[in-house]
């Protein structure tokens, strides 16, 4: 029977299933770059996630692994790197699709917890200090009618930019790296300063990895709007978290809602100490039904190889 490490639960349906058919061995946390080279020399198959640092050493370290492929748990692989996987011999899929609407779903719940300052009215009822209902008390922005910019126009950002557009009459402006064709109104502009600078709500939806790292710098939230709201669904290492937290410390942008950071789980005391910030613990895809759907996949994926097959989401 074929090793096949898992290296945190998964939905237990899809556990029993792998269970059924290879020697499992189940993870409890991140692998290191340690550990991430002894796996590669002890299973046949792993099915990682965000966090397992299969990095160009940890393939190097492990010679010529005896893992045949990484049925990654995730639509984003920027933990793995799949050009020395390739080099290896090891192939690399992905979870696509099945996690596009939760995640959109995330992006609008901390547009909008940002904009109502949702973040700030909780905290204040929990800690018995709301005085009740005044006028002028907890003022944010209104969202209807506005102009939403979608940074990365892929399936999660066509997601976002359809709720926007559909569901609170939006004009919608996109950013990607090549010219992209929508079944949505929405107007593509070639530079990404000027949609941080015309959009009243910017939600960044592109995949990480060294292209993308520090996409949203220093100077593009510079370019924003003073009442700007930033909101930020892909990967931490595409913002700049320093100068992220500098501008919304001095007010230069009103508020920003994060689902990802640098260096998760680390979130520094300086962006947790920000009443203007909605902070979430990277629940983009955490909802029973999507999560069970990214596990089924990973494990199909690493099914059809095992049995000869090309696996549907390769990657590499």
């Amino acid at each position: 029977m074929l090793k096949l490490l898992i290296t945190r639960p998964i939905a237990a349906p899809v556990l029993d299933q792998a269970r059924a058919r290879f020697d499992v061995t189940l993870g409890e946390t991140a692998l290191s770059e340690d550990d991430a080279t002894q796996a590669l020399a002890a299973y046949d198959a792993i099915l990682p996630t965000l966090g397992d640092a299969f990095t160009a050493a940890a393939f190097e370290k492990a010679g010529e692994p005896r893992t045949r492929i990484l049925g990654n748990f995730g639509v984003g692989y920027n933990h793995i790197d799949v050009a020395a996987a390739a080099a290896a011999g090891v192939v690399v899929t992905n979870t696509p699709d099945v996690l596009t609407d939760a995640t959109a779903d995330i992006g609008w719940t901390l547009l909008l917890a940002t904009a109502r300052r949702a973040g700030e009215g909780e905290r204040i009822v929990r800690a018995g200090q709301w005085g009740g209902f005044g006028p002028q008390s907890l003022l944010g922005t209104h969202v209807t009618g506005k102009v939403l910019g979608v940074v990365g126009m892929g399936r999660i950002g066509q997601a976002v930019a359809k709720r926007g557009h559909y569901g609170f009459d939006m004009p919608v402006l996109f950013y990607n790296r090549s010219r992209k064709d929508v079944d949505l109104p929405a107007r593509q502009v070639d530079h990404l300063h000027d949609l941080m600078a015309q959009a009243d709500f910017v939600v960044v939806t592109v995949p990480g990895g060294a292209e993308t790292a520090k996409l949203i710098d220093e100077a593009a939230l510079a370019a924003m709007k003073p009442g700007g709201i930033f909101v930020n669904i892909s990967r931490g290492e595409v913002v700049d978290e320093a100068a992220l937290i500098e501008a919304l410390e001095a007010g230069t942008i009103a508020g920003a809602g994060l689902d990802v950071y640098e260096a998760e789980p680390h979130v520094p005391e300086r962006l947790r100490a920000l009443e203007n910030c909605v902070l979430l613990p990277h629940l983009g895809s955490a909802t029973v039904e999507t999560r069970q759907a990214m596990g089924q996949m990973a494990l199909d994926n690493i099914i059809a190889f095992t049995e000869g097959r090309d696996p549907p989401q390769r990657v590499n």
